[in-house]
């Protein structure tokens, strides 16, 4: 799973009172999962607290898909050449991987998880060689096209190894609003890790603001946030490359955690971050690492196609100053006085 340090922190920026009302109790349930953290906040008109059952859910998506784990489902797919039966989560996560892995033909990729490691951005943080020659054996040994998937059975070959890093967390966001849906919670906010969903209004009535950070290696206290908008039920996902990085002090190229499954290097363009609103977490979790590895105009050309995603995207242009773009859907979503900056 994703370490905070990968992620891009997006601030959740919510109002609410200081008294609930009489008819509803607004519950916020925080901690640390995924190598980092969770904040969920949803009303209930009863005395109900659902933090057990939502630590539970996290232990249960950490055993299947956490490749910290020494135990964990996907650590015994990834010793390789075995058929592993695998649970209901990571099959929806691998077919969705998968899927994506087509149609975006192979801009996204669950095996890339060999080449991660290599330019330090595994779990351990140890860079290895990364010669042109190594980056070519290595790269060798990925490939979605060589997962196999029948029903619950997995099978990868020998020396591939899966990381759901750009996608588990998206979906875990969509499995606890699912388990909260379930419960009769008609009004929440989840976020894991910086993904979030939302759904419905706060205890006095609004809908649930979100601020998204600038793409900047330090937060700016006083002028944190890039956009806040107004989500109501849909899933958002910011990804980065200013964050989770290594400068080469010989080049001075700074490459960045995103892997270009096509050359086996950081993805190098003049993208700074992209921020996808999807119907579900999961699809913008892995959108957005997709985006990031297209550049900017191909990711633009790549939502001009997608009706059902939203972008935002801050990039540098040719003097190296920040310029944005954004879909037109996507400005409905801002918050009154940042769509007035886009105008």
């Amino acid at each position: 799973m994703k370490q905070s340090s990968i992620l891009l922190f997006i601030s959740v920026f919510l109002l609410f009172s200081c008294e609930p009302s009489n008819q509803v109790r607004l519950i916020e349930n925080t901690g640390y999962a995924q190598g980092s953290t969770y904040q969920i906040k949803y009303l209930v008109n009863k005395n109900k607290n659902y933090g057990k059952k939502i630590e539970q859910i996290l232990a249960d998506i950490d055993n299947s898909m956490s490749t910290y784990k020494e135990n964990s489902l996907i650590s015994a797919v990834n010793k390789g050449g075995v058929w592993v039966e695998i649970d209901t989560m990571f099959v929806e996560v691998m077919q969705r991987s998968i899927e994506i892995a087509k149609e975006t033909n192979g801009d996204f990729d669950p095996t890339v998880g060999p080449l991660v490691r290599i330019w330090g951005f595994g779990y351990d943080k140890v860079k290895e060689n990364i010669s042109a020659e190594n980056i070519m054996q290595v790269k060798s040994h990925t490939g979605f096209a060589k997962v196999e998937l029948v029903g619950n059975r997995l099978r990868i070959p020998e020396g591939f190894t899966l990381d759901f890093n750009a996608i588990a967390q998206g979906y875990t966001v969509d499995v606890l609003a699912r388990y909260l849906e379930a419960q009769g919670v008609t009004d929440y906010m989840v976020e894991v890790g910086g993904e979030v969903r939302a759904k419905g209004k706060n205890d006095v009535g609004n809908v649930w603001k979100i601020g998204v950070d600038k793409p900047q290696s330090e937060i700016d206290r006083e002028q944190r946030f890039q956009f806040i908008l107004e989500l109501e039920n849909a899933g958002l996902a910011t990804s980065g490359n200013y964050r989770k990085y290594w400068v080469d002090k010989t080049t001075g190229i700074k490459y960045s955690h995103t892997i270009d499954p096509h050359t086996g290097s950081p993805a190098l363009n003049r993208l700074l971050s992209a921020s996808i609103i999807a119907p579900t977490t999961m699809d913008a979790d892995a959108y957005a690492t997709v985006c990031m590895v297209k550049g900017l105009e191909k990711c633009k050309a790549f939502l001009a196609t997608k009706s059902e995603l939203e972008g935002y995207l801050v990039y540098t242009n040719q003097a190296g100053d920040w310029e944005v773009y954004f879909t037109d859907g996507f400005k409905k979503y801002l918050k009154e006085e940042f769509r007035q900056q886009m105008d």
